[in-house]
């Protein structure tokens, strides 16, 4: 009968009682490795690391519910196997670099080149047979995802994107790369801020005299076009150099004029704006 009971595991020693709990051997009769050695082997010490750096980088008004969504496209950029596997993991790792650009600002220099460089190597190509960069075929369609979340004429989007985009098969060097990400963001940007310049002009009514409209798209143009700016940033800082006193000057000169004259609806405005915008982005070579 004895034989046939089941043995039951020593219980753990008490404490001050002098017997000393038996050490675990490692794995293969190494030594155990300590807690530390654990954390940074597996690559945690490195990944918590990153995530607090970008913590501190973006600085969200939650950062609990940042760190969430951090380590949850972590995890969901993870190797897959397969064809299909592979088709879904860089769904996964296009969303994950979308993800990467909105955490800054681009008037948030250093936070936003460094999150740029993070989808970039996102993005770039795995494997024994692919040579590591970005193709341009994932670098059109994180453009596309990041011009669909403004209110930017689909017109006026597909005119950008025809001078930023690259071929399907070319590799996109990363100064490339960060000039069209930039120059989506900028463009969502003028579209906000000429639709504000709108409802300004309007005044509630929802269409807006055409004198003045064409007199402050004229006053735009002339700021736009007094340099040849090379960065997509400068525009908005001419944009901005429009004081009240410039845009009431024109405004009122162009009501003094005695013609009839038709209205101008804010679709019109703004795609009349944006090409404003459109015209003065240099081709990518």
């Amino acid at each position: 009968m004895a034989s046939c009971e089941k043995r039951r595991s020593a219980p753990a020693p008490a404490t001050g009682s002098g017997l000393v709990e038996p050490v675990r051997a490692g794995v293969g009769g190494r030594e155990p490795e300590s807690e530390a050695e654990f954390l940074l082997q597996s690559g945690v010490t490195s990944m918590v690391r990153e995530a607090l750096l970008k913590v501190l980088e973006a600085r969200p008004e939650e950062p609990i519910s940042f760190l969430a969504s951090y380590f949850e496209k972590l995890v969901l950029s993870g190797p897959q196997g397969g064809a299909a596997g592979d088709r879904h993991g860089q769904h996964q790792r296009l969303g994950r670099a979308l993800w990467y650009v909105r955490l800054a600002h681009h008037s948030h220099r250093t936070a936003f080149n460094n999150n740029v460089s993070m989808a970039y190597e996102c993005l770039s190509a795995r494997g024994r047979r692919k040579k590591p960069g970005v193709n341009g075929r994932i670098y059109s369609e994180l453009l596309k995802k990041i011009c669909q979340d403004g209110e930017a004429p689909e017109e006026v989007v597909s005119s950008l994107l025809r001078k930023i985009q690259c071929r399907d098969h070319e590799a996109v060097p990363f100064d490339v790369f960060r000039y069209g990400v930039l120059s989506c963001f900028v463009l969502l940007e003028f579209v906000a801020k000429a639709d504000t310049l709108y409802n300004v002009l309007d005044d509630g009514s929802g269409v807006a005299d055409k004198r003045v409209c064409q007199a402050v798209l004229g006053t735009l143009e002339d700021a736009l076009g007094a340099s040849d700016f090379s960065v997509p940033i400068r525009y908005l800082e001419a944009g901005s150099k429009l004081g009240p006193d410039c845009l009431a000057l024109a405004m009122d000169k162009a009501l003094l004029e005695r013609k009839i004259c038709s209205s101008m609806n804010r679709e019109e405005f703004l795609k009349k704006a944006t090409a404003l915008f459109i015209a003065k982005v240099k081709p990518i070579d």
